[in-house]
């Protein structure tokens, strides 16, 4: 097999920015929240529910291919943001994602109450991502690669990628 071959070498490249995603949102409504201090701070629970999970992951996805690394960064799990500050997060994914190109929903499934299975296609690549129900929100729980990746920091992040040919802008 030609690794070398242009298709090869973008699909692998789409899903090393797929990989490099991480995170959920918070849906909210648009209802008035009620008076008082307790109220405003405190959003309304998602919903535990498959819609509820993919809405989250769509919004992560879309966030992640529209540059907003942030706020992607926003909707990781608390293991996903032990594991790299926003600051890196968005460093490493400023030097080394394909920025703009779409990250599509295309299936999901529960597993347990707390836990979604969701597989998102960018370009010719699919990759499964795991959303956990936390602090009654869906979040993004990053891969175990991820994980280990982040663990690095930007700059050795950066670098892995880089020797691994899996930066975008590299």
């Amino acid at each position: 097999m030609d690794y070398n071959h242009p298709y090869t070498r973008l699909g692998a490249l789409a899903l090393a920015a797929v990989a490099t995603l991480g995170v959920t949102s918070a849906c909210s409504s648009d209802d008035e929240a009620p008076s008082g201090s307790a109220a405003a701070a405190a959003p309304a629970p998602e919903q535990k529910t498959l819609d509820g999970a993919k809405a989250a992951a769509q919004t992560v996805f879309d966030r992640f291919s529209g540059g907003d690394f942030a706020g992607a960064w926003e909707l990781y799990t608390a293991a996903g943001k032990k594991a790299i500050s926003k600051a890196d997060y968005v460093k490493l994914n400023e030097v080394c994602s394909r920025k703009g190109l779409a990250i599509t929903l295309t299936s999901a499934r529960m597993e347990g109450t707390d836990r979604a299975i969701v597989i998102a296609k960018q370009l010719v690549a699919a990759q499964s991502y795991t959303m956990i129900y936390e602090k009654d929100a869906w979040k993004l729980e990053p891969a175990k690669e991820g994980l280990a990746l982040y663990k690095l920091g930007a700059v050795k992040a950066i670098a892995a990628q880089k020797k691994a040919g899996t930066c975008a802008n590299a």
